[in-house]
């Protein structure tokens, strides 16, 4: 049987619920995709550690670096492995809490409006094939349900307080990507600052 959604989940992913979540603002349509990248401890792929952390059961015991983040509630909608793997957390038709302090095209409080995919990966690494594979077919199925228009790192939506996905996210692969399945109309950040630098002239 083909995907398909179900009250904001995909069956395509492997469901694995976060308590971290809130109802959307009445009236407001989902238009924005954030992509982030996170390992945990950093560097360290492949543990259960990101599910243990968005389910508000880390172990601070396990790493040091554990201790620093104890006590968060965060979430995002979905999480990709390097394997390809998709895992959901959050509904899509709820707020995850991914974004946090953030703005896009003027509009502040960017969870409201967005859905949140974290790649499991560290800033300035270099991301896995099967990641962008996984990445373009849950955006292809994201365009058929919600109605985004655009597309954007952490790091563009919270510049000078995040750095993710990082230098190692290829945009241009991603955006290759989903023009080769059909959807080339997305705004993407490089094509944003270009519009910005046209507006300057």
């Amino acid at each position: 049987m083909k995907p398909r959604w179900y009250a904001g989940w995909w069956s395509a992913a492997r469901r694995s619920r976060s308590p971290n979540f809130g109802p959307r603002p009445q009236g407001v349509a989902v238009s924005l995709l954030v992509v982030h990248s996170i390992s945990l401890p950093p560097g360290r792929y492949g543990g259960p550690w990101i599910e243990d952390f968005f389910r508000n059961r880390l172990d601070a015991s396990v790493d040091p670096y554990f201790e620093s983040i104890r006590g968060l509630r965060v979430s995002a909608h979905f999480v990709v492995r390097r394997d390809g793997e998709l895992v959901q957390f959050v509904s899509c038709d709820q707020r995850a809490w991914h974004a946090g302090a953030s703005s896009h095209r003027g509009r502040e409080n960017c969870n409201d409006f967005s859905i949140g995919v974290e790649l499991e990966g560290l800033e300035g690494e270099a991301f896995e094939a099967a990641q962008y594979d996984a990445l373009v077919a849950l955006s292809l199925a994201l365009a058929r349900r919600y109605p985004i228009d655009a597309v954007a790192g952490h790091e563009h939506i919270a510049p000078g307080r995040k750095q993710d996905p990082g230098s190692g996210f290829e945009w241009r692969r991603f955006q290759s990507g989903l023009a080769i399945a059909g959807l080339a109309d997305w705004d993407f950040p490089d094509s944003a600052t270009r519009r910005n630098r046209r507006a300057v002239k």
